[in-house]
């Protein structure tokens, strides 16, 4: 869900800030090291950023047309009902920890949702049911592993869901009735953690899942639900490495619907027939990835979204042809979250834009009318004049085209603007323009230029540039912001002697990189759970993730790999960091250590070099809760100031 990812970054993610006279300190959750008082005034300054919710959908119910939304009240996003496009929210789940995720209702009564969600940050994440007839909270899941959200029956009366409970590190799967938690049983063990389940068949005999080995490399199987046996749909291709992204079966069970690489740069959505186990491709028209898709529930429609140069473009195409079907007045802006009401008349989803917060809609494929069904307040911020993104492009090192986009600061700053480089994560992430929340506070009161690339490796245009970072060919990236650097000093509007660097997760250890590599061209750097040494992040990350990890940052139990890893760490090359750092972690991280952060920190001390560090006791891999980010983001303003805009 966007929201909960958009909350591991910055938007609605901190403790009780306490005002002192004129100075605000954090919680007793924060470790707040070498980072300065905030001022009350830079706190009501600004409000207006920080104050703006979203609301995101989660679930129709089955029979009425009312919805499941999360949305942000308090400290922690909550989930709601709404009842009526533009009714009120009614808040459901009232926790001080981590939000609910992976929500649905029960698929034929609605008397009671599911949802996954984990404590501190730690993301092994636990599956619950809320019954509505009492409001009360039942725990469905052993309340130790990490577990996959649960994935319902075509009757209704089970669920299946992937779990990491026998060892930690590897997913098998279960089949459970949430009305009866006492009907948990396995259904197939299994080796690797990238296992997840996708679709129940019609029938319900069978399910199909996905066993991802690497982004640039999948499969699909089905599971017998009476034996636990499994079928591999989907054999290696002489020649190629091939990845699926999703799967449903088709209305009459005969084949499934997948997006895959097959035979192709871009993820194209085919059906697959599965008793020839032939492909027949739909959307070859369409020359960029599809990112999803949802089948109707009558069978006849497909919902799905396209990614054309980082922009989301919804088709509804008809399911046995491809035939594209025309949609008129859409809003403009970044879509997703499709969810088809049961009558499959209404496709809900979820939509922000540069000039609104996220907020729920439909859309009704009879008449093609779109109805708002949130209205999110954006915190008295006037956003109709907040400025478009652009899209920019620049040659690499080596001749590679490499894109991001561009936010320019509002007209009135005049000369030449300091610039803030944001690195997405992942890697194999990409950055597709949405509303910026408190981020706009960097263009509209900073004057700050921002600039999100999409290195190689980063998903979204083709399957080759996927795989330009992968092992040995990792500096690579780190070579594609140092092109991004000269780029920036050849714009007339952009200020190559005022640079900032940030990123969160690999975004981060990208900063780190960045910092260390190119110390003489940027003036700081903000590292938010980024792992400074590639071979002890890989490993002391989460055990169910170290296999995935490996395929693409390379194997650090190989000599000469390991090698290569710990000469071009960030860590192993602290000395070449010349410039101030400041560094946020969570304790709580599975992905990323709580060590990479400290072992940075101290390294950087001990040479001298300024750095201010932010540790969340209860926060994970990113901060989740509002005033903990809130804290982290009135320090990296303070940070930019002193350290960028002077």
């Amino acid at each position: 869900m966007r929201l909960h990812l958009r909350v591991l970054g910055f938007l609605f993610c901190a403790t009780t800030l306490f005002a002192q006279s004129n100075q605000v300190t954090p919680g007793d959750n924060l470790v707040a090291e070498g980072i300065p008082p905030i001022p009350s005034d830079l706190v009501q300054r600004a409000a207006r950023y920080t104050n703006g919710r979203a609301a995101e959908i989660l679930d129709w119910h089955p029979t009425k047309r009312e919805m499941l939304i999360v949305t942000f009240f308090a400290n922690v996003p909550q989930v709601h009902q709404v009842k009526f496009p533009g009714g009120a929210r009614t808040q459901l789940t009232f926790f001080d920890d981590n939000p609910a995720r992976g929500v649905s209702y029960h698929p034929t009564t609605g008397d009671y949702f599911i949802f996954s969600k984990d404590v501190g940050g730690d993301q092994n994440y636990q599956i619950y049911r809320y019954d509505f007839s009492t409001s009360d909270v039942t725990l469905l899941t052993d309340g130790q592993s990490k577990n996959s959200p649960g994935v319902w029956s075509t009757a209704g009366d089970r669920i299946v869901y992937g779990s990491s409970r026998r060892n930690g590190k590897d997913v098998d799967f279960y089949i459970m009735n949430p009305s009866d938690p006492a009907s948990n049983r396995p259904l197939a063990q299994l080796e690797g953690g990238g296992w997840l389940p996708a679709d129940w068949s019609p029938d319900d005999r069978q399910i199909v899942a996905i066993q991802e080995i690497s982004a640039n490399e999948s499969y699909v199987w089905a599971f017998d639900v009476a034996t636990g046996t499994k079928e591999l749909l989907t054999p290696k291709v002489d020649g190629q490495m091939v990845a699926y992204g999703a799967a449903q079966f088709s209305k009459d069970g005969k084949g499934i619907y997948v997006t895959t690489d097959r035979d192709s740069e871009f993820q194209r959505l085919a059906y697959l027939d599965l008793k020839t186990h032939q492909y027949s491709f739909l959307t070859d028209y369409i020359k960029w990835d599809i990112q999803d898709f949802k089948l109707s529930p009558d069978g006849k429609t497909i919902a799905l979204q396209s990614n054309e140069d980082g922009l989301v473009v919804l088709h509804l195409i008809n399911a046995r042809t491809g035939k594209d079907i025309p949609l008129i007045n859409l809003p403009v802006g970044y879509m997703n979250g499709f969810r088809w009401h049961k009558s499959g008349r209404y496709l809900g989803f979820t939509l922000d834009s540069v000039h609104s917060e996220s907020d729920a809609y439909s859309l009704d494929t009879k008449t093609l009318m779109v109805e708002r069904w949130t209205y999110s307040e954006l915190g008295g911020l006037n956003t109709e004049h907040f400025v478009e993104p652009k899209i920019i492009r620049w040659k690499s090192f080596d001749g590679l085209s490499i894109s991001g986009f561009l936010y320019p600061p509002p007209a009135q700053f005049t000369g030449k603007r300091p610039v803030v480089i944001d690195i997405h994560g992942g890697p194999e992430a990409q950055f597709q323009p949405y509303f910026l929340g408190r981020t706009h506070f960097y263009m509209n009161e900073l004057g700050v230029a921002l600039i999100y690339p999409n290195v190689r490796g980063s998903s979204g245009y083709g399957k080759e540039f996927l795989k330009l970072d992968n092992g040995f060919l990792r500096e690579n990236s780190y070579k594609d912001i140092g092109a991004l650097l000269e780029w920036i000093k050849t714009q007339p509007d952009l200020d190559a002697d005022r640079v900032l660097v940030t990123g969160v997760s690999y975004g981060g250890h990208m900063a780190l990189a960045v910092a260390a590599n190119y110390s003489d061209k940027i003036r700081a750097a903000i590292d938010i759970c980024g792992p400074a040494n590639l071979v002890t992040f890989l490993e002391h990350t989460s055990a169910y993730r170290q296999d995935l990890r490996r395929v693409e940052y390379g194997d650090e139990r190989d000599r000469q790999m390991r090698a290569f890893l710990e000469k071009i760490a960030p860590l192993n090359n602290v000395a070449r960091i010349k410039k101030p750092l400041f560094v946020v972690q969570g304790k709580n991280d599975p992905i990323v250590p709580l060590s990479e952060s400290e072992a940075m920190v101290a390294a950087l001390r001990k040479n001298g070099t300024p750095v201010w560090y932010l540790m969340g006791k209860d926060e994970g891999h990113g901060f989740t809760k509002k005033n903990d980010s809130d804290f982290e983001f009135y320090a990296t303003v303070l940070f930019m100031k002193e350290y960028l805009l002077k």
